[in-house]
């Protein structure tokens, strides 16, 4: 600030002015704590070694300092190192806001000018110099705020580096699997991250849509591991109502599944069933762009994992359609599944795959002669419709594309 008034004062008035201000500083730190603590009781100050409080020391230096700056013709006055900061960060770590300092030290600041004011008028010094003065208390005042937001956002910074790490640990504590009762062997972990342990969770797995990706908001008290290379959430009450939409907007451009609900202690189980949605979405068997339910894909989740299995047994089963040329056997699938799957008549065989009623008993007819009695085999039926079943998730229904 460009104090012309100020800068008008004779040289000695000002030395007189600074030699008073620095003679009471301490006496007027004194002066201006037992009001703070008249008007903030709440307030808590922190002592040195000595028992004397923290807070005395850094109003003298505040007030010593901005005195100095006024003779010295700096630009910008020299802050008081680290203790304001200092204040910002306890406040920080005691879960306060900035509020209640700021508030205490706009107080301060009025009452250093009261006293600053009559030592000026005991000097005489003109009153728009003094009020320069007040204007320069006040952007002094901004310097001294800007300290403690500082140290305010470091301690809250390293308040949420705790509180991650301490939730990973209660993640990898409740997924290992090893604890008959997690809601016991977890209860110190929990209570440190303020989590109610619940009766039910579900376990997701996400893929990061870019390595930048904007973290989750999930809240609601659920748990999230961004360290892992597939983040892992872990949802409490996932069936509470209103969750499942609460989770689906927080996720939104992110891919990934949700494993069922289970009981806690089966919480591996949930991550188990996430791992296999995954894996089906990294080999494009499931799209990408959005946080699935297992729920939603039982099928998929049961045929597809198992399909050396299934075209093992594919082998075995559809092996009178290696008798017929490759279109129709194709053919001859499909219908063998709408059979099946509908136990209709040619009828309603024809409607679900939009052909003529006529051609559906033909192909029906051809069904018996390649397999015979073993169609009237229930087992068999059933080991058949797993079989098309898979190979029509994939794209593969005997051999098509």
């Amino acid at each position: 600030m460009n104090r012309l008034a100020w800068s008008a004062v004779p040289k000695p008035l000002v030395e007189q002015f600074t030699a008073s201000a620095l003679a009471e500083s301490a006496s007027l730190a004194e002066a201006i704590l037992h009001d703070i603590r008249d008007n903030f009781p709440q307030l808590h100050l922190v002592e040195d070694e000595s028992g004397a409080p923290k807070a005395l020391l850094g109003i003298q230096s505040a007030l010593e300092g901005f005195v100095l700056h006024l003779v010295s013709g700096t630009t910008a006055p020299r802050l008081p190192s680290g203790v304001f900061q200092e204040f910002g960060k306890a406040e920080g770590l005691s879960g306060r806001s900035l509020d209640l300092l700021q508030a205490v030290y706009r107080l301060g600041v009025r009452l250093a000018w009261r006293r600053f004011a009559e030592i000026g008028q005991q000097i005489d010094i003109a009153a728009p110099a003094m009020y320069e003065l007040v204007e320069a208390g006040f952007t002094y005042l901004d310097g001294l705020v800007e300290q403690s937001v500082r140290g305010y956002a470091e301690a809250m910074a390293r308040q949420e580096s705790e509180r991650l790490q301490l939730q990973r640990a209660l993640i990898d504590g409740l997924l290992s699997g090893h604890h008959s009762d997690p809601a016991t062997a977890l209860a110190a972990l929990s209570t440190r991250i303020e989590w109610e342990m619940p009766s039910t969770v579900a376990v997701g797995l996400l893929l990061r849509p870019t390595r930048e990706a904007v973290t989750p908001a999930l809240g609601q008290g659920i748990l999230l591991d961004m360290e892992s290379e597939q983040p892992r959430i872990l949802i409490p009450a996932p069936d509470e109502a209103g969750r499942a939409d609460h989770v689906r907007r927080a996720v939104v451009g992110w891919s990934g599944m949700i494993g069922p609900t289970v009981p806690l202690a089966d919480a591996q189980a949930s991550l188990r069933w996430a791992e296999s949605g995954v894996q089906l979405i990294q080999d494009g068997l499931l799209p990408r762009g959005e946080v699935q339910r297992c729920t939603d894909h039982t099928e998929e989740l049961i045929l597809l994992p198992s399909c050396d299995l299934i075209d093992a047994a594919a082998l075995r089963l559809l092996a009178p359609l290696s008798e017929v040329g490759a279109t129709q056997a194709r053919h001859l699938a499909v219908t063998l599944l709408a059979w099946i799957e509908t136990s209709g008549s040619a009828t309603d065989i024809a409607d679900q795959l939009g052909i003529h009623p006529q051609t559906a008993r033909y192909r029906l007819r051809q069904l018996r002669e390649l397999w015979g009695d073993s169609l009237n085999d229930p087992d068999q039926r059933f080991e058949m419709l797993l079989v098309l079943r898979s190979q029509r998730l994939r794209g593969t229904l005997f051999g098509g594309e």
